[in-house]
């Protein structure tokens, strides 16, 4: 009986764990609205995520705001570089629309395939600059190299980013409105916290091996 309510059984450490992904999850949108500082908040969100999968996370809090601050500079200038590159990409694709023929429609497929390109750029660089010190550069460099030297594992990652879209298949608007709330409630964070499984699985690979067990390395690709 003892064992029902023992606070390390498999079912209360799952609740824990769902209780900190929904605690990160509030942190990170909310840290979000401001728009300037989502880069430095999706940058901590993983910075927290892939301790979890490692079993290293402590107080969700401080790892989080430790992150924040600590890349704020570098995650809200990458983050504006992000938003500037999304709004061009989406004026190209909107004048390529609107334009009559077949080169309309050439166009159309060029941009939709940067935006892939930039979308899967979106789901490394956060975590890359999350996990290593580097310039920049750098760090949207090798993001790229390692979103195309582990394809497989992208690909994966870009399926999991995209399952909430399958919300909208589901008829039942009682059904989608409490799935819904469930996403906004862990969402993005549970979006990140599966694909750090991954992230981990790479990094680890580029990881100096005098400085593996520490939390970031300043090596690049």
């Amino acid at each position: 009986m003892g064992r029902i309510f023992d606070m390390d059984n498999k079912f209360f450490r799952f609740m824990s764990k769902v209780a900190d992904l929904c605690i990160l999850n509030i942190i990170c949108v909310v840290c979000c609205i401001p728009v300037i500082t989502a880069g430095a908040s999706i940058t901590a969100m993983y910075y927290v995520t892939l301790k979890m999968v490692r079993n290293e996370e402590a107080y969700i809090l401080r790892s989080f705001f430790k992150s924040f601050k600590q890349n704020f500079k570098q995650a809200t200038i990458i983050n504006l570089i992000m938003l500037l590159i999304g709004v061009v990409l989406y004026v190209d694709l909107n004048v390529s629309k609107a334009m009559q023929g077949g080169a309309g429609q050439i166009f159309q497929v060029i941009f939709m395939a940067f935006g892939l390109i930039y979308f899967i750029l979106f789901l490394y660089v956060y975590p890359v600059l999350a996990r290593f010190y580097n310039t920049i550069k750098n760090t949207i460099k090798n993001a790229l190299f390692m979103a195309i030297r582990h394809f497989p594992y992208t690909v994966v990652m870009v399926i999991i980013a995209v399952c909430p879209l399958l919300l909208l298949l589901v008829k039942s608007y009682q059904i989608q409105s409490t799935l819904f709330v469930l996403f906004l409630l862990m969402g993005f964070a549970l979006i990140a916290y599966c694909n750090s499984y991954f992230l981990a699985k790479i990094f680890d690979i580029y990881m100096p091996k005098e400085e593996a067990g520490q939390e970031s390395a300043g090596e690049s690709v």
